[in-house]
């Protein structure tokens, strides 16, 4: 552990952080202490809750731009000056947002009080929670390189600023550097090992949101399926059958706890059309309707185009449809409401017009809007090209997870990714590793935990060769028990030992199939 005196957080001390390609406007440095935070698990995703007290850390803000590109660039460490551990962890951001912000700030708060420095970018984008202020330049003209910013430029820059300012103020750079993020920073954290595959020693990336120009679509897939339709179930209809599929389906993996861990034979047997005439507790919509199973299936089944063809895949049965397909309804009837987080790619980047009327678009419209956001996007947001090569040939390693109850992002895209990583490098697994959570919503949420001994694990298989064969989870049944239960590197499942005796104990799961 290091210790750097408190008079060293000046300016003074960083000297001419300089890169090629940009140009500084401003470093401030200034003492924080007695800083105290409680830390969910829930900002840390693959760490566990933490109580911060009286710590006391240097705040580093570097602003710069790229000259003849108009941004401004924000950037943001924290350098404990107390037991530093001579490591580096970099947290990402969500949805639109790179970083500096609240979850952010949280995230920040707990590594530091692991004694890791830390750092995070607004990747140019200031304090926007949405890309409605800076998308568009003018109508019609998308702000290309904010979004090259958001993608992928910054988070090279930032590794450097971080490492920089590190060896300034402790007179050694760090001995390992980490990314831990999920949905956009573990987008994030996957183009890093893409393109700027020395940036980082590990990556955790969570719940990815790469296949940008693909899940994107596939988000307003079921709007557009209502809006076709021309039906918009209630809410409670919806939450109706998927009770019913996990009440259906919860014991193929042999054991009765709320979670449905065997998504592909749930698919098969549970048919939604099924439940349509079933009186259901609500008086909105006292019986199932024909739409609302409709609904239900096409948000299952996944995006098709105009000849049938799926082109992405959808939601896991068990989640929580009334994100995806959500509706308001009134006195008056329903209506769709699509996520905005997508509605906004769509009409700002897509169509390049603020004023962009999704509900009245025919399926031909649809599929030519979602092409032409793969054309003109992939290579800039994609973040799923599948050579790791010059990663893993720099020692990295990389672990992702992802709820299979996500409710935002298809867990089946990071699976198809991985794949896709194997075909092309057959000895994948001596440096990325998947990890699927049964009963986990997008980053966090639901009857499963997350898994917060990940990164412990990730660090030991950077820095010593321990490879995560497992990874123990928690999981809350349908009685408010807590279980301990395993997590198993895909395409391994956890499987329950039926002669063990207690499935509440991680003793008696083990992971089946090949590594």
């Amino acid at each position: 552990m290091s210790t750097m005196s408190a008079l060293a957080c000046v300016p003074a001390t960083f000297g001419n952080v300089s890169f090629f390609g940009a140009e500084m406007l401003a470093l401030e440095a200034s003492l924080v202490t007695n800083y105290s935070r409680s830390v969910p698990s829930a900002d840390r995703f693959t760490q566990p809750a933490l109580e911060v007290q009286n710590a006391s850390f240097c705040n580093v803000t570097v602003t710069y731009t790229h000259p003849g590109q108009s941004d401004t660039v924000t950037v943001e460490a924290w350098l404990p000056t107390k037991k530093w551990n001579e490591r580096l962890q970099a947290v990402g951001g969500g949805g639109w947002v790179a970083g500096r912000d609240e979850p952010q700030y949280s995230a920040m708060s707990g590594a530091m009080g692991d004694g890791y420095a830390t750092i995070t970018t607004d990747a140019g984008l200031g304090d926007a929670q949405t890309s409605d202020s800076w998308a568009l330049l003018s109508p019609g003209n998308v702000n290309l390189y904010a979004l090259q910013n958001l993608a992928s430029v910054s988070l090279e820059d930032e590794a450097v600023i971080g490492k920089a300012l590190i060896k300034s103020y402790y007179g050694r750079g760090p001995a390992y550097s980490y990314w831990n993020g999920c949905s956009q920073g573990g987008r994030q954290g996957l183009m890093l090992a893409q393109r700027y595959p020395t940036a980082y020693d590990g990556i955790v990336a969570g719940a990815p949101g790469i296949h940008w120009t693909d899940f994107f679509p596939s988000m307003l897939w079921p709007s557009q399926f209502m809006n076709m339709l021309g039906e918009y179930p209630h809410p409670c209809e919806l939450q109706a059958i998927t009770a019913a599929v996990i009440s259906a389906c919860d014991g193929l993996d042999g054991v009765v706890d709320g979670v449905i861990g065997e998504i592909d034979d749930c698919l098969a047997r549970f048919d939604p059309f099924e439940m349509v005439g079933r009186a259901i507790d609500c008086p909105e919509a006292p019986k199932i309707s024909s739409a609302a199973a409709a609904v239900v299936n096409a948000t299952w089944q996944g995006i098709r185009n105009p000849q049938g063809v799926q082109t992405w895949p959808g939601l896991n049965p068990g989640t929580d449809l009334t994100f995806a397909a959500a509706t308001n309804c009134t006195a008056a009837g329903c209506k769709s409401v699509p996520p905005p987080v997508a509605t906004q790619w769509f009409s700002l980047f897509v169509a390049r017009n603020a004023d962009l009327d999704l509900s009245s678009l025919s399926h031909v419209e649809f599929d030519r809007l979602a092409h032409q956001g793969r054309q003109r996007y992939r290579s800039i947001m994609g973040t799923d090209d599948p050579d790791l090569s010059a990663f893993r040939n720099a020692g990295g390693k990389v672990v992702t997870f992802h709820g299979l109850m996500d409710q935002l992002v298809p867990p089946k895209g990071v699976a198809k990714y991985y794949d896709a990583v194997s075909a092309l490098l057959p000895e994948v697994h001596d440096f990325y590793r998947h990890f699927e959570v049964p009963g986990m919503g997008h980053c966090t949420g639901g009857p499963s935990g997350g898994p917060t001994s990940l990164f412990d694990q990730l660090r030991a298989w950077v820095e010593n060769g321990t490879a995560p064969d497992q990874s123990p989870v928690e999981v809350t049944d349908l009685q408010g028990t807590v279980q301990n239960r395993i997590l198993c590197p895909y395409p391994q499942k956890a499987v329950f030992d039926q002669g063990c005796g207690v499935a509440a104990e991680a003793r008696c799961w083990s992971c089946s199939g090949r590594p």
